[in-house]
């Protein structure tokens, strides 16, 4: 062969070499963009959408509102360009102009808050339009353009003149902190409306011991409906919201919503004459779409249902399923929403009368946050799949001739060689179906043996499935099988099924468990019994907890933010008594089973290596529960380890800084290398 033959061949292998794809890292996750919140424009030619990067350097998330044409004539293009993120785009009803959620300083003394800036679509400066002192959490143009209806906070030391004398926290409410926000202060969600031209505003809604959220217009600009709880009892734990309605400048509210369960998402009918709203289903019920009248009764409203006005009728028939993301068709004839379905998430539409449920959309992926433009016929979207990140999708309102209109991600996957997931459904308890799902190791080869990991879903009222799970495939990557299921507790396969958790935490639901582990076993020989680990957070980790106390065939386990001693952990976390009814009774009325339940109780049985990660800013499992664990283990000679993440709360693994949330993977990385791969020389991620 000719030399300069031979030196082309070799420059080809050389470039082979360089674009070789590699599986996904832990690390992967600081490249990732993440796209949400897609709004589709009135006349459907454009959707604006969320796009979220990280900054490394500051070791926070960026996000900036990007636009994308529904019909791919033009490629995606940033709308906003500030150092300061940009969430929340929201269309004004003709289409000129777009509004959004930012934090962008003005003064030098002022506190930066998240205010509404609108944004000509001809181009231009942002205008800032609201000034409130607290900033805003969430928004809605008025029909007409002129107003928005904002929810902001207040309370007792917003009054002139206030000066705090203490720095220490009193409360007189038993419930008085949440996981993601921290300790409660005193102020509560209100509700002001916002002249766009002026910027004036009025508050139409007050009190300190209730929240006013979702705040939607009536049709023709003249009334509000929002969701509260105002038994008086919110700050002592209660659940029970309802829809209320208030005039647009203010005045005493109408309760629309008839349930003692909770009761949210307003929507009104285009006509104006009926409000949509998801809720008030009985104990062992999943929510149900209501419909309530909204027409002429008094004063323009129908009567307060406690006033003997009309009771609210389901607009679904046997919907046994969890809606979400509800929203009208133009004509008021059918109504949309999104919900969980056996491991997938899709939309769904109900025809109002005859209640009929028809699915708009299929197949094994996850579908979310839809928009839609009766106009145009359009609906845009947020889609992903186990071998994808979200991306913003389109399709006509029956769900056909659908088209992705971003790919964000695409330079990245060209480099990076992603694993697939297969469904594998199974008995479990009482001769139940159970979904399960194995993901098998990058580089799989025939007469190899692999290790596999088990990894459990929080909750329990949560579903896997066929979503993006960047954990997996960074295991996939590794050489590891994972695999998956969705127990007796999960959400997706109707209110029997969710509900069978109840007294039957590490009793059915771990039969359910270990019989796809069983199950998966005996038909996947390549899988190596002797090299088996666990892992989950949550619920996952309590049922990581349990059983490593149960049975000793896992090599390893890494348990996150995982519940040891239900009884110190009822009145430490943030829903004060937590577990009630899913074992009948609090620990008041059923200690000895709050303690059997416990896996501290069976703690002196745990062989298995184990790593424990923790927040410790974490109200939902606080941190002593990962504590006692670690030191019980200790006390009994197991090998184990323990990580606390400063500053995170029980979402590290989801929101955290991205350092920790990358470090989190590492860590669990690390771990299950050194005992199902025996490698001695595996370094922790210090």
């Amino acid at each position: 062969m000719p030399v300069t033959r031979r030196f082309c061949f070799f420059l080809l292998f050389l470039a082979t070499l360089c674009t070789a794809q590699r599986g996904i890292t832990a690390e992967d996750y600081l490249a990732f963009k993440f796209l949400s919140d897609p709004q589709i424009s009135p006349n459907g030619k454009v959707v604006a959408y969320v796009q979220t990067t990280i900054d490394t350097a500051q070791n926070r998330r960026v996000s900036s509102i990007w636009l994308a044409t529904t019909d791919g004539s033009k490629p995606p293009a940033p709308f906003t360009t500030s150092p300061q993120s940009a969430t929340s785009p929201r269309w004004s009803p003709d289409g000129d102009s777009l509004a959004f959620l930012s934090a962008r300083p003005t003064a030098a003394a002022e506190t930066p808050r998240s205010q509404v800036y609108v944004l000509s679509m001809k181009g231009g400066e942002a205008r800032r339009v609201t000034n409130l002192k607290n900033g805003v959490n969430s928004f809605q143009w008025s029909p007409d353009g002129s107003r928005l209806v904002c929810v902001s906070r207040t309370g007792p030391s917003d009054a002139p003149g206030y000066k705090a004398n203490s720095d220490v926290r009193h409360y007189t409410h038993r419930n008085y902190k949440f996981n993601d926000t921290g300790w409660f202060d005193d102020r509560r969600s209100h509700l002001w409306v916002v002249e766009i031209a002026t910027g004036d505003w009025q508050q139409i809604t007050s009190g300190d011991d209730w929240d006013d959220t979702d705040p939607q217009w009536s049709p023709d600009g003249a009334h509000i409906a929002f969701v509260s709880d105002r038994s008086g009892q919110m700050l002592e734990d209660s659940h029970n919201t309802d829809v209320w309605v208030i005039a647009r400048d203010g005045g005493a509210p109408t309760r629309i919503s008839d349930h003692d369960e909770p009761d949210g998402s307003p929507r009104w009918s285009p006509d104006g004459k009926r409000i949509a709203f998801i809720g008030g289903a009985p104990e062992g019920e999943h929510p149900q779409i209501w419909l309530a009248p909204a027409g002429e009764s008094r004063g323009g409203l129908r009567l307060d249902v406690a006033a003997g006005g009309e009771k609210s009728v389901r607009a679904a028939k046997n919907l046994d399923m969890i809606p979400t993301d509800l929203s009208w068709s133009a004509d008021g004839s059918q109504l949309l929403f999104a919900t969980g379905l056996n491991g997938t998430y899709h939309l769904f539409r109900v025809a109002v009368g005859s209640g009929e449920v028809t699915q708009v959309t299929t197949g094994e992926r996850a579908v979310r946050s839809p928009s839609r433009c009766d106009r145009a016929a359009l609906i845009a979207y947020l889609v992903n799949d186990f071998r994808h990140l979200d991306d913003v999708f389109v399709a006509g309102l029956d769900g056909k001739n659908e088209r992705r209109i971003t790919d964000a991600n695409a330079a990245l996957w060209r480099d990076r060689e992603l694993a697939s997931v297969e469904r594998l459904p199974y008995k479990g308890a009482d001769n139940w179906d159970i979904d399960g799902f194995l993901v098998k190791p990058i580089g799989w080869t025939a007469g190899k043996k692999y290790p596999m990991i088990l990894s459990i879903h929080g909750g329990p009222a949560g579903m896997y499935g066929v979503d993006w799970f960047h954990e997996f495939q960074v295991y996939a990557a590794e050489g590891w099988a994972v695999f998956y299921c969705n127990p007796r507790g999960s959400t997706g396969y109707g209110g029997k099924f969710q509900h069978g958790i109840q007294r039957n935490w590490g009793s059915k639901d771990y039969t359910d468990i270990m019989n796809g582990v069983e199950e998966v076993l005996r038909h996947n020989p390549w899988i190596d019994r002797t090299r088996l680990g666990v892992t989950g957070g949550s619920y996952g980790g309590f049922m990581t907890n349990w059983m490593v106390g149960h049975t000793t065939m896992f090599r390893a386990a890494v348990t996150l933010r995982g519940i040891s001693n239900f009884v110190s952990d009822e009145g430490t976390r943030d829903g004060a008594y937590g577990h009630k009814r899913d074992f009948g009774g609090d620990v008041f009325e059923n200690y000895d089973y709050y303690w059997s339940q416990s896996p501290l109780k069976y703690a002196k049985n745990v062989r298995t290596p184990t790593l424990i990660l923790h927040s410790d800013n974490d109200f939902r499992v606080p941190l002593e529960q990962g504590e006692q664990w670690f030191r019980a283990l200790r006390l009994y000679g197991v090998t184990s380890e323990i990580v606390i993440f400063p500053r995170e709360n029980h979402n590290l693994t989801r929101t955290g800084e991205p350092k920790h949330l990358v470090e989190s993977l590492q860590w669990q990385v690390y771990w299950f290398e050194r005992f199902l791969e025996g490698n001695a020389e595996a370094k922790p991620p210090l």
